[in-house]
């Protein structure tokens, strides 16, 4: 079976790539969870934040943003001492920032997936790639989404950052052109 060639060397990273990235995600918990593992990875690689998901998971109550978005100094100072996730004060304390804003989005918009998903008229972006190097690290809709976010005061949510979180939620499908998962 043919797959994308960045998934092949962890057995983790084949199924995630196989069961979940490049996915249409349209729940809002699962589109926020992408949001703090995306920012979380800036500078690691994602196979790292893969390995601590589920301590991520229950680190950040299920990643239900209305939870994260009550923590306080308290919390962040707990989440700083756990070994299971990425122990960064500003990536922790942006992904707290970041559940208060999308929360905002969820009351202007009625849902972060209407937010996320208007930019592409609720319709995935399906690129033609014939191997993984041709594959952009950001593109102008990322840097568009990117921009409205800090504008809206999210936080470590910078183009590439958004453009991972862009292919993982499937609003781009960056499957290679001989990937079993390329939607045709």
């Amino acid at each position: 079976m043919d797959r994308c060639d960045w998934c092949q060397s962890d057995d983790l990273y084949t199924k995630y790539h196989d069961e979940e990235w490049g996915v249409p995600v349209h729940d809002d918990r699962k589109q926020f969870e992408f949001l703090v593992l995306e920012s979380a990875q800036s500078g690691l690689s994602w196979i790292t934040i893969l390995k601590k998901r589920e301590n991520y998971r229950l680190a950040y109550d299920n990643f239900e943003p209305g939870i994260v978005a009550l923590y306080d100094d308290k919390k962040i100072d707990e989440l700083l001492l756990n070994p299971g996730i990425v122990r960064n004060r500003r990536k922790i304390e942006a992904s707290v920032n970041n559940a208060r804003r999308f929360l905002e989005i969820q009351k202007t918009f009625g849902s972060f997936d209407r937010y996320i998903w208007g930019f592409v008229n609720n319709k995935p972006i399906v690129n033609s790639w014939g191997n993984s190097s041709e594959v952009p690290a950001t593109s102008p809709l990322s840097d568009t989404i990117s921009k409205d976010l800090k504008q809206r005061g999210f936080r470590f949510l910078g183009s590439v950052t958004v453009y991972a979180h862009l292919q993982a939620t499937g609003i781009v499908d960056d499957h290679i052109n001989s990937c079993f998962k390329k939607t045709k």
